[in-house]
């Protein structure tokens, strides 16, 4: 299975507070209600896709995911790494389209594929 985004949607909505950690100001994001609403994870979507606006932790997702990919997420809180897990299985198990797309973006040379792989298959389980 394809994997990229690992850490898709992981902060949805986060803010950085400072250069070693991610804030945990949205980790109380209730992620199933993105997941569960097609509009809301589309909006995300798009946002990362530069094909929609962004809302401000919209925004902020898109400018952190880069460097919590290249990072394996050091930054990330325990929630926030769970959530990221959650995520990108339903989109790779329900939005196989998307995640293409966004795949294409974050990782055009494969690089995270590879290094995320095994994450990847463990969320599934």
């Amino acid at each position: 299975m394809n994997t990229i985004v690992v850490f898709l949607f992981a902060f949805a909505a986060v803010v950085l507070t400072n250069a070693e950690k991610y804030t945990t100001k949205y980790d109380n994001v209730d992620i199933d209600t993105i997941i569960k609403s097609e509009r809301l994870l589309k909006n995300y979507v798009n946002c990362l896709l530069d094909k929609g606006k962004c809302t401000s932790d919209g925004a902020e997702l898109k400018r952190l995911l880069p460097d919590a990919l290249h990072t394996d997420c050091t930054k990330c809180s325990e929630v926030q790494k769970k959530q990221s897990k959650k995520i990108i299985r339903h989109l790779i198990d329900n939005k196989p389209e998307w995640y293409k797309e966004l795949e294409e973006i974050y990782d055009k040379d494969g690089v995270y594929k590879a290094k995320y792989e095994k994450e990847i298959r463990d969320a599934k389980e």
